[in-house]
């Protein structure tokens, strides 16, 4: 699935490799900002030009093993149903709306959470457009842009009167953001296409005093509901798989053990669950598991290569694209939701264009 001048073939070779690692992106009370002394560690901490030493990870961080119980909701044969009152859906959902069916011009789209109220956010119809993700207080997106060859920057549009700001100003490929529990925070990821590496960058929420954190590599960040720890995908030990962090680089933990991980992925609001997705090219699906890694459980019915999950905002429901209308089909990517025992599988959106990358907000 998942620019103004033609980007160049090199562009288009680093934006395939990118997507190929990273496509698809509270009820706690919020954590105590980072100190500033904190902030200066994370701006004086590794370069993305230099290559770092492995965190030793606690004793308790061995990868759990591979177990899946399968779901037992299935497809109804008649297509997959729409929302209706009774699933008591709220909030807005936002996404990548892929409307002009061209990677470069992907736009970012929102709706109300039972697929109403659908409505294109971004004007530019020569820009790629990705990586959406609301503010906590649901006043806001934040997103990845094309800038320039080989440079995104992450930007904030404000809901209420469309306004945009640039919050990022460094040369590489910023990508995933995401507000703080607090919304005083982001949290983003960085590849550098010289290297070839990714960094998590934490910041304060206008981009300033944006640092990595220390001595960690990896990509597609979200905030645990609590603000002290992130969660990200990372093959700093071969394989993808999920770990999280404390903001200062402190206890590394492990969290899957999943054969094909792939990006994005989300923590439930009361902090309990985490949600990703894994498996090959086209079979591909959603798993949900207690948020230290146990208890592992395919949520999504097989067969609608299911990706890119998110938490309702009470935890009730996941959102995330799939391909069960229109499966095989490269533009038939749709929004869907279902509820964190597998069941109410619902469609919410129906475009003959691809719609992904949900993130589910107030």
């Amino acid at each position: 699935m998942s620019n103004a001048s033609k980007p160049t073939n090199k562009f288009w070779t680093t934006l395939a490799l990118l997507l190929l690692l990273t496509i698809a992106g509270c009820n706690l009370p919020a954590a105590s900002p980072p100190t500033p002394d904190l902030l200066a560690t994370l701006q004086a901490s590794t370069p993305l030009t230099v290559s770092t030493p492995a965190l030793l990870e606690t004793p308790s961080a061995s990868p759990t093993p591979f177990t899946v119980t399968i779901t037992p909701a299935s497809l109804p044969s008649d297509g997959v149903p729409s929302p209706s009152p009774a699933d008591g859906l709220t909030g807005h959902i936002v996404f990548t709306c892929q409307i002009f069916k061209v990677q470069a011009r992907n736009q970012i789209c929102i709706m109300n959470a039972d697929g109403s109220g659908y409505r294109r956010l971004t004007t530019d119809d020569s820009r790629q457009h990705f990586y959406p993700s609301l503010s906590p207080d649901g006043k806001s997106v934040v997103y990845a842009a094309f800038f320039e060859t080989d440079n995104y920057e992450i930007y904030e549009l404000t809901l209420a009167d469309g306004t945009v700001k640039r919050l990022t100003n460094g040369y590489g490929v910023e990508t995933s953001p995401e507000i703080s529990p607090d919304g005083k925070f982001i949290a983003y990821t960085k590849y550098n296409v010289s290297t070839g590496n990714y960094q998590i960058i934490i910041a304060r929420r206008d981009g300033s005093e944006a640092g990595n954190i220390p001595r960690v590599t990896g990509w597609d960040p979200t905030w645990s509901p609590d603000g002290k720890r992130i969660l990200f995908a990372s093959d700093r030990r071969g394989a993808v798989q999920l770990y999280t962090v404390r903001l200062d680089g402190s206890d590394l933990q492990t969290i899957t053990s999943l054969p094909a991980i792939r990006g994005r992925s989300d923590w439930s609001p009361d902090g309990n669950y985490i949600v990703t997705y894994s498996g090959p090219a086209w079979n591909r699906e959603l798993y949900i598991m207690n948020a230290d890694g146990t208890n592992v459980r395919q949520l999504t019915p097989s067969g609608g290569n299911s990706q890119g999950p998110s938490f309702s905002p009470d935890g009730k429901w996941v959102v995330f694209t799939a391909y069960f209308d229109h499966y095989g089909d490269d533009h038939g990517c749709e929004i869907y939701v279902i509820r964190t025992d597998g069941t109410d599988l619902r469609r919410l959106t129906n475009n003959d264009y691809c719609d992904y990358q949900p993130r589910w907000g107030p």
